[in-house]
């Protein structure tokens, strides 16, 4: 980061006092709490922790330095408040992609049109804001997610949630902004798919094996002790009547 852009050490401080804040705030929540799941403690949470992000961030911007703090993810829901027995859903679908091979969805784009006998009168697929529009007016969402290989594109994070409703919405009522209502406190279930959690997989793997294989070396050597050394002295060109006879010898 150039000098221009670095914090000054007065907005470093001014981050630091707003943790402190922030924290009071927190413990004058739980030393207030009602129950396991009050809402004032878990917004104090929330407050507490963008603080004192913020402040690691302005921190190592501005000294190069950082906290001994880890802020935890979103990575759970906040209570539900919903009805007990919803009498209606909304589910909402997020799914990423990058755009891997341009030339590949246009050639897709292409088939979709040749295939069209009223066509569109417009080289719509020549272009790839033109080839997804093909696309996805052509096929289901969730083929596209099947098939993204060969649509040239590559997956990215997705996420699936389920909300309560109290009532269904009349028709068209969302359809100008259908995202923005969203209450989290409604979301029944949620389902995520991010490349992030085979990193952290992947990472718990490596630590186990850091030990070696010496689990598995031992668990090969007990193996062969315990197979007839005889066996193999035994075996003819036919391994299936050879082992017949070692089972009768036994």
């Amino acid at each position: 980061m150039s000098d221009a852009a670095q914090p000054t050490a007065a907005e470093v401080r001014a981050a630091a006092e707003a943790v402190k804040t922030a924290l009071d705030r927190h413990l004058a929540a739980v030393e207030r709490r009602s129950g396991e799941e009050d809402p004032a403690v878990y917004d104090a949470f929330n407050e507490l922790a963008a603080a004192a992000e913020a402040y690691d961030e302005l921190l190592y911007d501005r000294y190069d330095d950082v906290t001994p703090f880890e802020i935890p993810g979103e990575d759970t829901l906040p209570p539900y408040t919903g009805p007990e027995e919803p009498s209606a859903l909304s589910v909402l679908i997020r799914r990423d992609y990058a755009v891997a091979e341009p030339q590949r969805l246009m050639a897709q784009a292409r088939r979709v049109e040749a295939a069209d006998e009223e066509g569109t009168g417009a080289e719509t697929s020549d272009t790839v804001h033109g080839a997804l529009g093909l696309l996805f007016g052509e096929f289901e969402p969730d083929e596209i997610a099947s098939r993204h290989k060969e649509f040239g594109l590559e997956e990215g994070d997705s996420t699936l949630w389920v909300t309560a409703a109290d009532e269904s919405a009349e028709p068209g009522e969302w359809l100008d902004a259908p995202f923005e209502q969203v209450d989290p406190q409604r979301v029944v279930c949620r389902f995520d798919v991010s490349a992030v959690f085979d990193e952290e997989f992947d990472d718990d793997e490596d630590d186990e094996d850091e030990g070696g294989d010496g689990g598995l070396a031992e668990l090969e050597e007990d193996l062969d002790a315990d197979l007839d050394p005889d066996l193999d002295e035994d075996l003819d060109e036919d391994g299936a009547a050879a082992r017949l006879e070692a089972d009768r010898d036994r």
